[in-house]
């Protein structure tokens, strides 16, 4: 157990470095650790598809509700994927870049696109001036005033939960990461990644297909896929759009402000907890990202002034949908409609 020491909990530029120091002592994988999260989450996914298949062989319809758990298993597996793509799962750059790519299969994410774009978002999250690369989309109040009205039209439809949450997610995971377009300038090696786990999808889905059918595949992986995916968005959503979030520009942003205030301290219940990957621990995740999930619970044990930061409990979580525009001027997040009434009473 790691002593406890004392941290203001404001990310002054006094104390960045020693929160770091600080967070540095959980950098450190235990091997053997990260080869059991895999196991007992590889396996309890195989056995649910396993179990969801031959439900429907025996005509046993109900059987199918065994792709919720499976799809939550699929979830924790990306979050291992995740770890892997910033190099803390085993700490070994090839094993953890090839549990990675192999995680993607299953997933439907090429790892190395994947790792690239999450990387920039990390660098830039909760800076106005450079949004756009891993991001969900975020106008300020001024921007969306000054669109035309089709364009107001489509931004609010993105927001709108049915498609953040529902068209989204299958959007994201079943098309648009077959083609890593906006990688060009990064070299051939997302292209590569890419290409090469569509021919590993490929194969995977023509192998279960040759196995169990074209229907019961489609039956069981697809709804897998999208229950995942959208599960998926909605942690990605609630970690960083959140009322009392922190976006600025330009010079006025400090990484460490915007990692401890700009992404939220998502407190689930323990089953949540688990099946997630403690990624709603996600302020001290973007402070240091080499902080193994499974570690990140004893960051906040042993520096419980952390924990209060950016706070949101589930029941809060489902107020985050309503919050779509930047308020400059008030620094959060507000709704269509206090938009609206900002304008109507200036």
């Amino acid at each position: 157990m790691e002593s406890s020491v004392y941290m203001p909990a404001e990310s002054t530029e006094d104390n960045v470095r020693a929160w770091l120091k600080v967070l540095s002592r959980y950098r450190q994988p235990r091997i053997g650790r990260s080869g059991f999260e895999l196991l007992v989450t590889v396996v309890p996914f195989a056995a649910f598809w396993a179990c969801a298949s031959i439900s429907l062989f025996q005509g046993f319809w109900l059987g199918l509700i065994s792709v919720v758990p499976a799809s939550a298993f699929l979830l924790r597996l990306f979050m291992i994927q995740h770890d892997c793509g910033h190099g803390s799962f085993f700490a070994r750059r090839r094993l953890d870049d090839w549990t990675g790519r192999a995680i993607g299969v299953l997933t439907l994410t090429p790892y190395d696109y994947w790792r690239r774009a999450h990387a920039a978002h990390h660098a830039s999250a909760g800076n106005l001036d450079e949004r756009g690369t891993g991001d969900i989309t975020t106008l300020t109040v001024a921007e969306y005033r000054s669109l035309p009205r089709l364009k107001r039209l489509g931004y609010r439809l993105y927001r709108h939960p049915l498609v953040m949450f529902g068209i989204g997610p299958a959007w994201l995971f079943v098309f648009k990461q077959r083609l890593p377009f906006g990688m060009m300038a990064d070299g051939p090696l997302p292209w590569i990644s890419t290409m090469a786990t569509n021919l590993a999808i490929t194969a995977l889905a023509l192998a279960m297909i040759w196995a169990v059918g074209p229907v019961p595949f489609l039956a069981i992986h697809l709804p897998i896929v999208t229950l995942a995916g959208a599960a998926g968005v909605w942690l990605f959503y609630v970690q960083h759009q959140f009322e009392e979030t922190h976006w600025s520009k330009g010079k006025a942003w400090r990484f460490a402000e915007a990692a401890l205030h700009g992404a939220s301290h998502y407190d689930l219940p323990p089953a949540l907890r688990w099946i997630t990957g403690n990624i709603g621990i996600h302020h001290v995740h973007h402070l240091s990202s080499r902080i193994p999930y499974y570690r990140l619970p004893e960051v906040l044990r042993d520096h419980p002034q952390l924990a209060d930061i950016g706070r949101i409990t589930l029941w809060e979580s489902l107020q985050c949908v309503r919050l779509v525009l930047w308020d400059e001027t008030r620094g959060k997040l507000i709704s269509f409609r206090e938009a609206s009434e900002a304008t109507s009473n200036p």
